[in-house]
Parts: structure tokens; sequence; C-alpha cells
């Protein structure tokens, strides 16, 4: 018997709050004729990742117990395994990567496991960049570094955020790291898809001439110990007049440590999910969708920077509750 054609597998990659989301969603939402089975991998305790993609018909599998590159990778290569058993319910697997991940162990994997480099092909290494903060962090973050050597398609993302010179300033930086992915300048990842899926693109032969023992053993991946991660949760519904400006606050006083923050909140009498995501100083708030019957209404907001602090941020937070009271009877 002939064998099963290899599945292709396009890894996302991109550092803290660059958009690999907001691409995801896009590949999940427009017409393209593909299935696909998504692995969502997050740093942090609680996971938000997962619902911050949109409903689809797609199967989705969250990770969220610690980085893809490093104490998970088994549990990668389970799911994958997993998903190889039904490998007739789509035609190709997406992996979206924390943003503090190595991508060197993820793309290792299809290639030092018999039975995932049987079963499944990378196809693409897809790195999205913030055009607004890479400078500022690529030589704090050697991940933001790794993560542009090994791509073989890089988009530059939020692009409308910069001036035209520091735009310039930015491409240069990118080429000085990796001179050959291909490069695109976009807005909200707003790309045809045809650029970035099922172009047969990773370049092992490119891989092995700047690391040659790159299929020599697992990679080691040490993330910085000033960057942290806590969650805060609240099943009590929050005061909009109190929690916007609240985290109008916390964004001035900490941003330039908010290496990135996401949450969905629950308002008072409001019957949408609220949806808020912050990089650095900058910040963003909307409504995503109606809250679904029997859906749990609580608040979830993940943190992740540099030596934030945890009680001050979560003293502020709490305050924004309204207390649920039970009618006297």
């Amino acid at each position: 018997m002939k064998p099963a054609p290899q599945t292709p597998v396009t890894v996302l990659t991109g550092y803290l709050g660059a958009g690999k989301t907001t691409l995801l969603n896009r590949i999940l939402t427009e017409s393209h004729g593909s299935r696909y089975a998504v692995i969502v991998n997050e740093f942090g305790e609680v996971g938000i990742d997962n619902d911050l993609v949109v409903d689809t018909d797609e199967e989705i599998f969250e990770m969220n117990n610690g980085c893809i590159c490093c104490t998970v990778r088994g549990d990668l290569i389970r799911i994958i395994e997993g998903l190889m058993r039904r490998r007739d319910r789509f035609d190709a697997i997406l992996i979206e990567t924390t943003g503090l991940a190595d991508p060197a162990p993820v793309a290792q994997t299809f290639f030092v496991d018999d039975d995932v480099r049987a079963k499944t092909r990378l196809d693409s290494i897809v790195t999205v960049v913030d055009a607004r903060h890479l400078l500022g962090e690529i030589e704090k973050a050697h991940e933001a570094q790794e993560q542009l050597a090994f791509a073989d398609t890089i988009l530059l993302n939020k692009i409308d955020l910069v001036s035209q010179e520091e735009l310039e300033r930015v491409v240069k930086r990118i080429r000085r790291i990796n001179p050959t992915a291909s490069l695109h300048e976009t807005r909200r990842c707003d790309i045809a898809l045809y650029k970035v899926l099922g172009r047969g693109a990773f370049d092992l032969d490119r891989i092995l001439e700047a690391e040659p023992d790159f299929l020599e053993g697992f990679h080691e991946h040490e993330h910085d110990d000033h960057v942290g991660s806590f969650a805060l949760v609240s099943r009590e519904p929050l005061d909009p007049g109190k929690f916007m400006p609240w985290l109008n606050t916390i964004v001035q006083q900490f941003g330039t440590d908010m290496l990135r923050m996401k949450g969905i909140v629950a308002f008072d009498g409001d019957p949408q999910r609220f949806v808020v995501q912050g990089v650095h100083m900058l910040l963003e708030g909307d409504h995503q969708r109606p809250w679904k019957p029997g859906e749990e209404r609580r608040s979830r907001l993940v943190f992740i920077g540099r030596n934030l602090p945890r009680e001050v941020i979560e003293e502020g937070f709490l305050a924004c509750r309204i207390p649920v009271t039970e009618d006297a009877g």
C-alpha cells in the first residue's frame, strides 16, 4: 500500500503581542476550502488564547501548562500522534506558539521523532513581528531573535503605528538577522493566505547552515528569569466605570514592563463578552460576542511582563468588582 501523504504543519510564532492570534483568526474565517486542526500554546496558568480564537468548526487543542518548546514538547508529540489517528477530519495542522517560544525545538520535533516525521511535514514557520515594539525588545529578548532567524515567512505587522523612517529601520534590523525569508508588511495581519499557507517554504538546509547541530539532540531553552506571568480571575461582574480607568492607570504606570496583557471581561449588566488586549503602552478593547446560554460569566486577565507587582495590580482589579447580593427572602 502507498503510504498516506504527510500532513503539512504551519507554525505561527512571534514575540508577545505581535498579532499571532489575529493571523490565526484570519486563517480560520477566510474562505480557502481547507480544514485545520489547531494547537494553541500559551505562557501562563490560565488559558485565554483559546477563547480569543473565533468560533469555528475546527478542532482546537490548548496547551497552557508550559511553554511548547520546553517541558510540554512531549505533549505536542502526543497531540500530533492523536491527530494522526483521525487525519481524515482535517487537511493541515496549525500551531500557534506562545510569544516566549524558541521555534528551534518546535521545528526539531518534526525531524527527530520518527513517527511524527513519517506522518507530518513542516511546511512553514511564519513569524509575526510588531513593527512598533520590535527594536525595543529585540536586544532584551533572545526569543525574538530566534523567531526571526527560523522564519521562512515574516509578517511585519502594525505598520500603521510607525513612520516610514521607523519602518525602514525595523526592516534593516530584520534583514540583519534573516536576509532570505519572505517579508510582508501588514496591518492587523491582513494578507492573502496563499502567501502564508501551503508554500512548502521550510528549508532544512538553510537551518543546518546556521545551526549544524540542529538535528543533534534536544535544544535547551531558558526563559528570562525576570519575565513572569500571572492571572486574575473574578466570578463577580466588574464595574466598567471603575475597570477602564483602573486599566488605563495600570498601563500608564507599568506599561514599559508589561510585555503583554489580554483578557475577557464580564461587565455588570452587559450581555456581551468584552475583550481587552495590551502591549506595553498600547491598549485596546471591544465587545467580542454575546455570552452563550449556560456559559460561566467570569472575568480573566493575564499579565506577562518583567517584574510586574502582582499584589498592586490584583488589589486594583478586585476593587472593580460588584458584589453579588442575594435577595432577602
